[in-house]
């Protein structure tokens, strides 16, 4: 039995008071599901499911929050039509993603509609820092909001995970979102870490944070980026698994140092004909991103496989 699946399952409450918390994940939970921002060209719930089914994904990160596959005000009738669709075509939606930031009555409606369908993760979005204002006084306003909504995490038992997204926001450098996941305490709010960002960040030191940050992590993303040269500047533009900066060697022989088994998301954020950007309508055949989609799944599942994992 390995670390994370020990601590999960069998140590005592006082234990974990004692060690704030790592309220692991079980060794069978690592699946790969598909972010939908991807395949927002695909409105109709059955033809998505059965596409994400076809490209080989175990299940859908589905988008439910403004222009999303599912607006958060009609959760309640369309959450459960994706779910019944999943099953049709045998894979599921494991987790989703949203804007919540805060309690609020529809935070509390996409959440009470998710776990009522079995959903366990769901994404949270971003807190962004306003450079005029003191930004440790931002620090703790985030705090106080990611309490609530740690709250309702509890109420309805899923979930929710705060991701790295490189930028001014909270999170980005991982030293400012770890002592609040501590103090919380919560075994439903953790991170969503993110590799492709941390290195974005930090490239040199990205696993010093990983390290900090890893007994909260509940799920992970997957995608990759280069770095080339626009009008004399170096910037940043995604790319296929593989062809980037990201060191997935290194990471992941980190997740199995640490028995790291969260669900993983796969996102894709290079030219897929504004597939990447979540559009509606795309500019390419729907056959060239499903291949794409396919070929890096290919590449991810056999270095799993060669890492033994």
């Amino acid at each position: 039995m390995n670390r994370r699946h020990f601590i999960g399952t069998a140590i005592t409450g006082s234990i974990l008071a004692k060690n704030n918390i790592v309220f692991a994940k079980p060794a069978n939970e690592m699946k790969i599901s598909v972010f939908s921002k991807t395949l927002h060209w695909i409105p109709d719930y059955n033809k998505l499911a059965e596409t994400v089914a076809g490209i080989g994904f175990d299940g859908i990160d589905l988008t439910v929050r403004p222009d999303g596959h599912v607006l958060p005000e009609k959760v309640a009738d369309d959450l459960p039509k994706v779910v019944e669709a999943c099953k049709k075509a045998n894979i599921s939606v494991p987790m989703i993603v949203t804007n919540i930031l805060e309690a609020n009555p529809i935070s509390e409606l996409v959440l009470k509609t998710a776990s009522s369908l079995g959903i366990k993760h769901y994404r949270m979005g971003w807190y962004g820092f306003d450079v005029k204002k003191d930004i440790l006084t931002q620090v703790a306003t985030f705090e106080e909001k990611m309490r609530g909504v740690a709250a309702l995490n509890k109420k309805y038992n899923i979930s929710g995970e705060y991701q790295n997204h490189a930028g001014l926001f909270l999170g980005a450098t991982i030293w400012d979102l770890e002592p609040i996941l501590k103090k919380i305490n919560s075994p439903l709010l953790g991170c969503q870490y993110d590799v492709h960002h941390a290195t974005h960040e930090s490239e040199t030191s990205w696993e010093i944070g990983f390290r900090i940050i890893e007994p909260y992590i509940k799920s992970i993303a997957v995608k990759d980026f280069r770095r080339v040269l626009k009008d004399d500047k170096l910037v940043k533009e995604g790319c296929p698994l593989g062809q980037g900066v990201v060191n997935y060697s290194k990471y992941l022989s980190l997740l199995k140092q640490y028995n790291v088994s969260v669900p993983i998301t796969m996102h894709f954020e290079y030219k897929l004909g504004g597939a990447e950007n979540g559009a509606k309508n795309i500019t390419i055949d729907p056959k060239e991103v499903t291949t794409a989609m396919k070929k890096d799944l290919t590449v991810f599942k056999g270095w799993l496989k060669d890492t033994g994992l």
